[in-house]
């Protein structure tokens, strides 16, 4: 005799013969990615106190616009190869503070600074300084992905022409590009647009551009604020990578991003005035978990902010 089969116990059936439904790409890549960064993490022991190399120091540094304060009296120290983060809300000075750690804000009409910044010792503001020298010691990396209407050899190779280092071009041209993990994606393509590639894709090409001339120290201000969450990890694992050269300064309003992949963590916020300042700096892990001030605790576990 013919049965009739009961649909939800034929779909059952079916869904078991068929097996364990694929895998979502964006979280298995999320789940290798978390896993990379936990390995990176690993392998790098912490740098005791005393043996920190300072290359980057902040004296009463007070930056203004047009007499107006931005942040106050920042007074902290950003050590060689290691990851600092600037965490803070909106508006409190993180990025005007970034900025003038290779001189951006002397292209800002009205900006001033008090205090002092040295690298090395060497008064990063002093008049025999070269700003253009500077820019290329000290790189920038923007909140938002911006080559040039170029081809992706000639973004890259952009600043190594301005600054007169033309030798080796096509070679330091490669290194860039390895260094950012994009060589392999698009070497059989570098005569075309930059503007083709995609947003993550964009972003990594503007860091190769600014280590292609060989920087000691990496400004970010925000750099994958502006990407998807598979195309940050990316971000995140290559500054994770970097750090072992580079001295790394980021903006972020991401806490997890700032926990995941600094070393060291500054708070800003704001005073009364809207004035920002600096409230507290110090190892990651000590400000995530036992930082000093009671504001910095609120502002980390999302009181406020």
């Amino acid at each position: 005799m013919a049965t009739v089969s009961d649909p939800e116990k034929r779909s059952e059936d079916e869904a078991a013969a068929a097996g364990p439904p694929p895998p979502n790409t964006a979280d298995a890549v999320q789940s290798q990615s978390q896993a990379k960064l936990g390995e990176l993490a690993a392998k790098r022991a912490p740098v005791p106190e005393d043996r920190r190399e300072p290359v980057l120091r902040l004296d009463g540094v007070t930056i203004s616009y047009s007499g107006a304060a931005a942040v106050c009296d920042v007074t902290m120290d950003v050590f060689r190869q290691q990851v600092t983060a600037f965490i803070g809300p909106s508006g409190c000075g993180k990025t005007t503070l970034l900025r003038s750690l290779n001189r951006m804000n002397d292209l800002v009409a009205g900006a001033t600074l008090d205090g002092k910044i040295t690298y090395h010792g060497h008064d990063l503001y002093g008049s025999a300084v070269d700003p253009v020298e500077v820019r290329r010691r000290i790189g920038m990396v923007f909140q938002r992905p911006n080559p040039f209407p170029k081809s992706i050899y000639d973004n890259v190779a952009f600043g190594l022409r301005l600054h007169g280092m033309k030798d080796r071009l096509d070679e330091r041209v490669e290194e860039a590009l390895h260094k950012t993990a994009l060589w392999d994606e698009v070497k059989d393509r570098l005569k075309s647009s930059a503007l083709a590639l995609s947003g993550g894709q964009q972003q990594r090409l503007c860091i190769a551009r600014a280590l292609a001339v060989d920087p000691e120290v990496l400004l970010m201000d925000e750099p994958a604020a502006s990407l998807d969450p598979i195309a940050t990890l990316r971000i995140e694992e290559l500054i994770a990578e970097l750090r072992e050269t580079y001295t790394i300064v980021i903006v972020t309003h991401n806490m997890q991003q700032a926990s995941r992949i600094s070393d060291r963590t500054a708070f800003f916020t704001m005073g009364p005035d809207r004035e920002g300042y600096l409230v507290e700096a110090g190892d990651t892990a000590k400000i995530f978990t036992n930082p000093t001030e009671s504001l910095t605790e609120d502002y980390v576990s999302g009181r406020f902010g």
